[in-house]
């Protein structure tokens, strides 16, 4: 009877370590199939060709291919919902935008909460949105701008990815501070109010720098301002709003994954650690230069941290500006 019991004792035993090992096995594995990484804008935008930088580097590091989907629409909200609403298994990602927070302090019956139904897992990137007009645009400056504006009310358009977007946001800020009119012609993404903007068919935009760095440096386009409290890197001679006269506008956009609320802590972990490594690439690096992005990283509780506070600050903004999806 006792060598039953001790033989149902060992298979008991081995059982438990088999099952133990399974579960380290299945924890270390992650991921082990590939991973969607829905961007929330249109492809080739501010957010995409940082994103898709990212999703290229962490497909080689994390042994899986990283699928990145396009999903504008909305101020962001269409791509953020399949999110929301997938399986939280830690292979559905959203790579986003200051939008994402825009967004929520703009539609009344949005189908998610962005802090609640989200788990941040890192920033991985800070731009800024930047002043662009046509060259056709006899203006040299912000103040020249501004001048031009007043001696035609209502006559100049200015582009937007979209209404409740951050281009929007931003222009309608510039707007109220420099105390102009200009009329707002939302488009569905960043790549189409580029391409108007690029054309002629509007003269004014304030996307984000990645889009038209290249065009600025070809002379497409010119840039009279950018969002930082200090100049970046890549523009050290356009000059920030705040130098041209405008301190309110210091906005910069930040760049950051999510997962669904619930997805597993190994994914948050692993996620958060390989975007770190990445951010250290040289290869990375100068891609991101290029792109006129300046890495961050950090932890996921950080990333929290600032999610928390942007949500209260558009939300003031909105509200003071009375922003409103039309």
């Amino acid at each position: 009877m006792k060598q039953a019991r001790h033989r149902l004792w060992l298979v008991g035993l081995c059982a438990a370590l088999l099952l133990g090992a399974s579960i380290g096995a299945l924890a270390q594995a992650y991921p082990a199939r590939p991973v969607r990484m829905i961007i929330p804008f249109s492809a080739g935008g501010a957010t995409d060709v940082p994103g898709r930088i990212m999703a290229q580097k962490l497909s080689d590091t994390l042994g899986q291919q990283v699928v990145v989907d396009n999903r504008p629409g909305a101020g962001s909200t269409i791509g953020s919902d399949i999110v929301a609403k997938a399986n939280p298994d830690g292979y559905t990602l959203l790579m986003t935008a200051t939008p994402f927070i825009i967004s929520s302090n703009l539609y009344k019956k949005l189908p998610f909460d962005p802090l609640k139904d989200f788990i941040p897992v890192t920033q991985f990137g800070s731009a800024p949105n930047v002043l662009v007009i046509h060259p056709s645009l006899p203006a040299k400056s912000v103040k020249e701008l501004i001048a031009l504006a007043r001696a035609q009310p209502g006559k100049i358009d200015y582009a937007s990815s979209g209404n409740g977007s951050a281009q929007h946001l931003f222009g309608a800020l510039f707007l109220s501070l420099a105390g102009i009119n200009m009329t707002h012609i939302p488009y569905k993404g960043s790549g189409p109010a580029t391409a108007d903007l690029l054309g002629g068919q509007v003269k004014v935009g304030f996307p984000g720098i990645a889009i038209v760095i290249p065009h600025h440096k070809a002379g497409k386009v010119k840039i009279l301002a950018q969002t930082t409290k200090t100049r970046a890197p890549t523009l050290p001679d356009v000059p920030t709003y705040e130098e041209a006269g405008y301190p309110g506008l210091v906005l910069d956009q930040w760049l950051g994954v999510f997962l669904p609320a619930g997805s597993p802590r190994e994914s948050v972990t692993r996620l958060n650690a390989e975007i770190g490594i990445a951010l250290k690439d040289s290869g990375v690096l100068a891609r991101f230069e290029k792109a006129a992005m300046e890495p961050v990283g950090g932890s996921a509780e950080q990333f929290a941290q600032l999610m928390r506070g942007d949500f209260e600050k558009y939300g003031r903004l909105v509200k003071e500006l009375n922003i409103k999806v039309d």
